[in-house]
């Protein structure tokens, strides 16, 4: 069992930056693949970005490459996610997931956190 805890969630202004930080704990942590979906009112969630926790590879959409970056400490359990140049597109409840299965064009994560705001103004 691994929980999730995101924080750095926020309001913004365009063009500015945000940091999302996710924590993992568990009793027995093994591995765990790490990354982000965000789901904005009225739309399906959608992934953001992972990566491997052993490999260090990363994975982004499209809508967010060469704006985000994804970073991870293993010793400490964190993820970060690094948001800049934000648009007001990038609005949503950003949602920190998990899954000892590698990242995938059909990753589903096993474990979620509780999610966390991020506003972008125009």
């Amino acid at each position: 069992q691994v929980q999730l805890v995101e924080s750095g969630g926020g309001l913004v202004q365009a063009g500015g930056s945000l940091r999302l930080s996710c924590a993992a704990s568990g009793r027995t942590f093994i591995p765990y693949n790490m990354g982000w979906f965000r789901q904005a009112p009225g739309k399906e969630r959608e992934f953001v970005a992972a990566i491997r926790w052993n490999l260090g590879s990363t994975y982004y959409s499209d809508s967010v490459k060469g704006r985000f970056t994804i970073s991870k400490d293993n010793a400490k359990r964190t993820v970060w996610l690094q948001m800049n140049s934000l648009e007001p597109e990038d609005t949503a409840v950003y949602y920190c997931a998990a899954d000892p299965l590698p990242p995938s064009v059909r990753w589903a994560p096993g474990y979620w956190g509780q999610g966390t705001q991020v506003t972008v103004s125009s």
